[in-house]
């Protein structure tokens, strides 16, 4: 393509309604027609990045290659895609404004009167431009966080504006809205989208394209209205409906042609409708699978759906290439204990023990990790995960009573995790952990060896602390094995229980390396053992 194409994407009436779901859905049906494609995010909220975002406010934070902490969309754009995210990905509004007083600072403006028109928007613009010109992308999809009416999100919604106003054809605006249904009238109201609309409007923006989110199907005559009403064709009028997985957005999208409307939009030939055939045979296998795998996760947010997303969709893609489907059962690290964990525990095929940080839980997790080991019931650690496996280990099986992280017990007698040395003197919050891809060197005939079929491995790290390598030779000993280390620094990233059936605990996040077509080989190999316990 002569140039890149830019596509925005807003949302109206309520959050949450998804727009990083048909963001990531668009992403993968015009990837399905060969264009190479990219989807950012940007967030306004003034925080530099979500790393330092409770899980209770904000879902997980998702680790890009590159080790920027990241909103958790990025998660289902690379699910979707099958590419890997970069910090060029993820921009927040405390980015924004960090670069440009930064600026300021340094002269750059030569004593201007620094001001959000159009200094800050300016910065905006460039930030959507840079991701496009320098990878050569045909499509940049742009998601801005948050409702249209925020005051935050002003300086976002006026970059579209502009933007729009500088390229023609070469940009476009996809805004997903809500179309409520009221019980008690037994019908759909679409006067929220009428007035959501209004609001981009009266901002300088006219949507190109409306995606209605709808539990239901909506008749001809409900979709011809808001047509009328918010200055958008017919065809172009696009509805979400409720489906059983996310994964199947692309297909009830790609079926109202709004790839199609939208190449047509930007003056390119649709041609042929894809077939993508890889996606659909994922969806049939997950469709026709009928046995279940039982799964427990073991963690201290639980009760909130996102804070382990990444996790989730990396079980559910797992068990649907082992042609089952996943019973995933939450257990709360806080609740559980010596006297309820057989209840708890006792009935699942695998148990998963989630990352996290505190001490808030923590001995919850050692209690279900003793559970496993001792009967022998698949486990799988993953980063404090890894850590407590290691810590339970060294006071059940080697009496080293009172051996624990210094994270959380400074003065444990048995440091068996510890603070790297490069990191005791970094204070700077956000600077103060190892992040993103690392090499990991895996020790040949050990089971995570036998899962990934390879001896180098690269996987995202998002961590501070680390396994103790003076303890190395007594854990050996003992029957817990090292068998994963990075090549540069002989940090050990994997241990196992060679002679259990799965005992594997890694100190890295393979969740956020697990896509649709291509799942991770350590969640599949979890699953298939989790499926002959």
């Amino acid at each position: 393509m002569a140039s890149t194409k830019y596509i925005f994407v807003t949302g109206g009436v309520v959050s949450s309604l998804g727009k990083g779901i048909v963001s990531a859905s668009l992403g993968k049906l015009l990837q399905a027609r060969g264009y190479k494609v990219t989807i950012q995010k940007f967030d306004p909220y003034i925080n530099i990045d979500p790393g330092t975002l409770n899980p209770y406010e904000h879902g997980e934070c998702f680790v890009a290659i590159d080790g920027h902490e990241a909103d958790l969309d990025l998660g289902h754009y690379e699910r979707f895609l099958n590419m890997p995210t970069t910090r060029a990905n993820n921009v927040t509004t405390g980015r924004i404004y960090q670069s440009v007083i930064e600026k300021e600072r340094r002269g750059d403006y030569l004593g201007k009167t620094v001001q959000v028109i159009p200094h800050i928007t300016d910065e905006i613009k460039r930030n959507v431009k840079l991701l496009g010109s320098k990878n050569k992308y045909d499509f940049v999809i742009t998601e801005i966080g948050g409702t249209v009416g925020d005051i935050e999100s002003l300086p976002f919604i006026e970059c579209v504006r502009q933007l729009k106003w500088e390229m023609g054809k070469d940009c476009l605006c996809v805004h997903l809205t809500y179309v409520p249904y009221l019980a008690a009238a037994k019908e759909y109201k679409t006067k929220p989208t009428q007035h959501s609309v209004k609001q981009l409007q009266e901002l300088g923006v006219q949507p190109d394209v409306l995606v209605l989110r709808t539990e239901h199907e909506l008749i001809d005559n409900l979709l011809h209205k808001v047509a009328l009403f918010c200055n958008v064709s017919k065809e172009s009028v696009i509805q979400s409906i409720d489906v059983p997985t996310i994964y199947k957005v692309p297909i009830v999208l790609q079926r109202q042609h709004m790839d199609s409307i939208i190449l047509q939009k930007m003056g390119i030939e649709a041609g042929p409708t894809p077939e993508m055939k890889p996606w659909k045979e994922f969806l049939n296998r997950k469709e026709h699978a009928t046995e279940e795998v039982k799964i427990g996760l073991v963690g201290k947010y639980v009760e909130l759906q996102d804070a382990y997303k990444s996790i989730h969709e990396s079980l559910l893609m797992a068990s649907v290439y082992n042609d089952r489907k996943l019973d995933l059962r939450l257990i709360h690290s806080e609740k559980l204990n010596e006297t309820n964990v057989e209840t708890q525990l006792s009935h699942l095929n695998g148990i998963l023990i989630a990352p996290g940080f505190g001490s808030r839980g923590i001995e919850g997790k050692f209690t279900a990790i003793r559970y496993a080991r001792e009967h022998n019931i698949p486990c799988f650690g993953i980063c404090l995960g890894m850590q407590c496996m290691v810590i339970e280990y060294a006071r059940n099986v080697l009496g080293l009573t009172g051996a624990h992280s210094t994270e959380m017990e400074p003065d444990t007698p048995y440091r068996v995790i510890d603070l790297m040395e490069e990191q005791k003197n970094v204070t700077n919050m956000g600077g103060s952990m190892r992040l993103g891809v690392y090499d990991c060197v895996l020790k040949k005939g050990s089971n995570i060896h036998q899962a990934y079929g390879k001896n180098q491995i690269q996987e995202r790290h998002r961590h501070r602390y680390e396994f103790n390598s003076e303890y190395k030779a007594q854990f050996e000993a003992a029957g817990m094995k090292c068998v994963g280390e990075n090549p540069d620094t002989g940090l050990v990233e994997a241990v196992e229980i060679p002679t259990l059936k799965w005992f594997i605990g890694v100190q890295y996040h393979p969740e956020y390396n697990s896509t649709v077509l291509n799942p991770n080989a350590l969640f599949v190999s979890f699953i298939k053992a989790a499926i002959t316990q």
